[in-house]
């Protein structure tokens, strides 16, 4: 493994927790945010920390992610042949997914189209944390190979 590797693959780390942090806030902000729907005053700065966490880290953290993820692919195309990526692979469709139907959740919101409830948006916050346990414990434990 190269050097230049390593180097990709520590700043693919770094990249995907910075996107994980977000992934773990938005729909927490929304529960907030469905909470106070009543409250223009608290909604509008709601509002803002979810541009703001969307825009300003969430999106660009997920850009450079899934940037350094293909560049790892592509300096080291046997990993395609590995059963753990096709499931980190497939998981990470779901959290792109996850991502797009967190900034479909903000334009609803903003048009005050409340359509999920306080407790849904509390068991959606729970996805990205499922598709973690799925992504380490098979990038970590896995068969050599």
């Amino acid at each position: 493994m190269s050097d230049h590797y390593l180097w990709v693959k520590a700043f693919h780390v770094i990249a995907v927790i910075a996107w994980y942090a977000g992934l773990f806030y938005i729909f927490r902000l929304y529960v907030y945010h469905v909470q106070k729907q009543g409250e223009p005053a608290v909604t509008a700065t709601l509002e803002v920390m979810e541009r703001r966490l969307l825009r300003g880290i969430m999106m660009p953290a997920m850009l450079v992610s899934v940037g350094l993820g293909a560049t790892m692919l592509y300096l080291q195309p046997a990993l395609l042949k590995m059963p753990w990526m096709h499931m980190k692979l497939g998981a990470i469709v779901v959290l792109l997914g996850y991502h797009g139907f967190s900034s479909y959740t903000r334009k609803r919101f903003l048009a005050k189209d409340y359509f999920l409830s306080e407790t849904a948006c509390r068991w959606i916050n729970e996805v990205p944390t499922v598709i973690l346990f799925f992504i380490v414990i098979g990038v970590i434990v896995r068969k050599p190979g």
